[in-house]
């Protein structure tokens, strides 16, 4: 993949073998039956059998034989259900194999030629952001791209932690990282961990929870005598709050995703961007950066 002009770069994706990584996951899930995992699913979504069965027009009764094994659901059935327990795409396609039938979604590689269109687009989003901060990460925060707003806050990084795959979080809550610079951490890391609980409850990822235990557990300096307070600005949301070359910036993040993906790679994609959450690092930026 390139890098564009703005400096902003569409990184290497995994390559088509990476969908082998889980492939072990479908087939185990596989062998446990569509029911348990239908079953299970369900209570973590907190939806009754009749509840379920009113959303997706079938019975409580048909719902209970899938889920012990009695009934055997259609493809039509088994998609159904999936998109009432709003189910992830590569989830749902595990749960298609354990039914006995072919995936529905494909994954496709981001460097494959089919997904140009959709590289150039998030090339050109992010670079049309400068000068301020955004990059476009996977389902497990690697960095799969990066503008030049970006570039300037990973200053002074050392290179084991830019090696690839490179990791926002890891990027951002390693003590040799960005940590040490973010002035209300202890915040700015509830914040995070608790937005990678949300979304482990929601996508059941085993690798998504290795790594929030792997940054959870990273030591967190005791804050200086200055650091943590907000001051008098009115902060509309939790802004991360972070020194560069003497001044304090700060940002406001904000995280896009793609409606109704087909495929399991752009279902796993998501954008972030970083608003200045005050004149003087809008000001900042736009002398440094434009």
């Amino acid at each position: 993949m390139r890098i564009v002009a703005s400096g902003a770069a569409m990184l290497p994706s995994a390559p088509a073998g990476r969908g082998s990584v889980h492939g072990a996951g479908k087939e185990r899930r596989a062998e446990e039956g569509v029911g348990p995992l239908l079953r299970g699913w369900r209570e973590q979504r907190r939806v009754s059998q009749l509840e379920l069965a009113l959303r997706a027009g079938s019975s409580a009764r048909h719902i209970s034989f899938i889920e012990t094994g009695r009934s055997r659901p259609s493809e039509e059935m088994v998609l159904r259900l999936a998109e009432h327990l709003d189910i992830p795409v590569r989830d749902r396609n595990a749960l298609l194999l354990a039914a006995g039938y072919a995936p529905h979604y494909p994954e496709t590689p981001l460097d494959d030629p089919s997904m140009d269109a959709l590289r150039e687009g998030m090339e050109r989003l992010i670079q049309g952001y400068e000068p301020y901060p955004a990059l476009v990460v996977d389902a497990t925060y690697n960095v799969l791209a990066a503008n030049r707003g970006i570039a300037m806050l990973l200053d002074g990084v050392p290179e084991h932690l830019l090696e690839p795959p490179l990791n926002a979080m890891r990027l951002t809550l390693h003590p040799e990282g960005l940590a040490p610079r973010i002035r209300n951490l202890r915040a700015w890391r509830d914040h995070l961990l608790a937005q990678m609980d949300r979304q482990i409850a929601l996508r059941r990822s085993e690798s998504l929870r290795a790594l929030y235990e792997e940054v959870a557990a990273y030591p967190v300096p005791e804050p200086e005598e200055d650091d943590e307070p907000m001051g008098p600005v009115p902060y509309f949301a939790l802004p991360m709050q972070i020194e560069h070359e003497g001044r304090t910036l700060s940002f406001i993040s904000s995280i896009s995703t793609f409606n109704t993906p087909m495929d399991v790679t752009v279902a796993e994609l998501a954008i972030e961007t970083f608003l200045p959450a005050d004149p003087a690092t809008v000001k900042y930026l736009r002398s440094t950066l434009s």
